[in-house]
């Protein structure tokens, strides 16, 4: 009888206890950023390196996360000497990221909702500029790989340089507000 109880007490419990999440941590020198900004007359293009990132896990369902991004590690691609130079730079600079006051940029995760084959909606607080912005992405979870192309507004973290959503004739030198990240986590 007390074997009997034991176990009906043991298995009432357990009823009752969260299941444990697992955490996978992002290795940062196999993950990879990639940026696109545009502007009325082109692109440029490059990188941002992962600082540290995890995602949590129930069993196999994502459930949770976060990562940061390394600011001061903004690189153009598309360009070479003097003029890349001077684009990173720009872009370091206060008017666009300011990564002396501001050196990383983070995503938390707070909502997850499965969409089926491995494909989650995730919501999430963006921060830059010390800015938190909700934003929501699809991500793509395969072979201990995650994928989120994730598309932010500049202005919505008080980046207003050359935009026409704060100021008037630009013409050619107006740069879109949108920019785009090819987000690839490798755990």
């Amino acid at each position: 009888m007390k074997a009997i109880l034991g176990a009906v007490l043991a298995v009432g419990l357990m009823s009752f206890t969260n299941p444990i999440k697992e955490v996978k941590t992002v290795d940062v020198q196999k993950s990879s950023i990639e940026w696109l900004g545009k502007k009325v007359t082109g692109e440029h293009s490059g990188t941002i390196m992962l600082q540290e990132g995890n995602l949590e896990f129930d069993g196999d369902a994502l459930v949770g996360g976060n990562f940061v991004m390394d600011m001061s590690s903004i690189n153009v691609t598309d360009l070479q000497g003097e003029y890349k130079g001077k684009l990173e730079g720009h872009l370091k600079a206060d008017d666009f990221f300011g990564v002396a006051t501001f050196p990383t940029a983070s995503y938390t995760i707070t909502k997850v909702t499965e969409k089926g084959d491995n494909v989650y909606e995730v919501t999430g607080d963006m921060v830059i500029k010390g800015i938190s912005k909700e934003y929501t992405f699809e991500l793509h979870m395969m072979s201990g790989k995650a994928h989120i192309s994730a598309t932010i507004d500049r202005t919505d973290f008080g980046i207003k340089y050359k935009s026409t959503s704060f100021f008037d004739a630009l013409g050619d030198k107006a740069i879109y507000d949108d920019f785009t990240l090819d987000i690839n986590l490798v755990m």
